[in-house]
């Protein structure tokens, strides 16, 4: 009897050494995948600085950086490419952490920003702004952008209360018959004043060209609290994938987790469509390229989510200023081309489509 326990006492350990190893390998994995994906997007970055309707040399762009002068080449680089680089970067973050924070919120691994009517709340804001109040600069009808969202995510929510509390399914609902209403009234308002809204054709294709660093830098503290938000819900919300009973088991305070992650959605999506207009597909793929590397893990899915959707912007973007040049194509049409064919693929994926 004393030798059967002691046998299972030492498979027991070998187990749990076995695991602790697996984890730890794991853990190193993920680790090692996030530095190579960071030094992705270094190199991106760089890219985006010098390929363009005319190639500048990587001196040029360090002295246009460092030591600053009236050459045409770091006037191009200064004004135009950097600002233009910093957007991508920043909406890039936030498209993807939005994207990823919306799956594990409704459980969806084909959520999309977009399903919560943010885009719609968005863009129709700005084109009131622009159609009723007359407001024509990308740095005032980005406040009409950024409130349209919070509006009508708020209003989202309320639609979507049950008796026992928030439903995702009711809310995805919700979001898809204002968004429809939104849309709809948005289109009609643009053709009573064509002329009014010509200049809004980029913003409404989505783009990161011709955004000041004044216009994100206003918004840039809402997106700091939402990339706050979103990862200290991450946990709570690897558990809600469980199920509500269960989650609810773990102590997690479902309504305060889902309220705090609608919030973050809303300053995340919200602040990108106001900056860029709405860009599809990037919060859509990203988490499902992100689940597929690290597993169903929400912390690691939301920081690998960080730093892939900048890369994906700013390699559309890129490749935006090269397959028409001179002329551009806005990123928000690239992402679609892009995109499209590489979510067909992971979608077929079981690791990438299951959370």
């Amino acid at each position: 009897m004393t030798t059967l326990t002691t046998r299972r006492h030492k498979n027991q350990a070998m187990t749990s050494s076995s695991s602790t190893a697996q984890r730890t390998r794991l853990s190193r994995r993920r680790v090692v995948g996030l530095v190579g994906v960071l030094a992705v997007l270094a190199v991106l970055a760089v890219l985006s600085l010098v390929v363009g309707s005319k190639a500048i040399p990587v001196p040029v762009v360090w002295d246009a950086l460092v030591h600053p002068s009236a050459d045409p080449d770091q006037f191009a680089v200064r004004d135009f490419r950097l600002p233009r680089t910093v957007v991508g970067l920043v909406v890039g973050v936030s498209l993807g952490l939005s994207g990823a924070l919306i799956q594990a919120l409704l459980r969806n691994p084909l959520a999309d920003p977009g399903l919560l009517g943010v885009h719609a709340g968005s863009s129709f804001a700005v084109t009131v702004a622009v159609g009723v109040l007359g407001v024509r600069e990308a740095r005032d009808y980005m406040w009409f952008a950024f409130a349209g969202a919070l509006v009508v995510t708020l209003l989202v929510l309320a639609l979507g209360g049950t008796r026992k509390g928030s439903s995702p399914v009711v809310m995805v609902l919700a979001g898809v018959c204002v968004g429809a209403v939104l849309g709809g009234a948005r289109e009609a308002l643009q053709l009573t004043d064509p002329d009014a809204f010509d200049a809004m054709r980029y913003w409404n294709a989505g783009s990161i060209t011709g955004r000041p660093l004044d216009v994100v830098g206003p918004v840039l503290p809402f997106l700091a609290v939402a990339v706050v938000l979103a990862f200290a819900v991450a946990g709570p919300l690897n558990a809600l994938a469980l199920g509500d009973d269960l989650a609810r088991a773990q102590g997690v305070r479902l309504a305060r987790t889902r309220f705090l992650a609608v919030i973050a959605l809303t300053f995340l999506a919200g602040g990108a469509t106001a900056i860029a207009g709405p860009i599809g597909f990037v919060g859509l793929m990203v988490p499902h390229v992100a689940r597929w590397i690290v597993g169903p893990d929400q912390r690691w899915i939301f920081a690998y989510s960080v730093l892939l959707a900048p890369s994906l912007l700013l390699v559309s973007d890129i490749l935006g200023r090269v397959v028409t040049r001179p002329a551009e194509v806005p990123v928000g049409i690239v992402t679609a081309f892009v995109g499209a064919p590489v979510l067909v693929v992971l979608v077929r994926r079981r690791r990438a489509s299951g959370l």
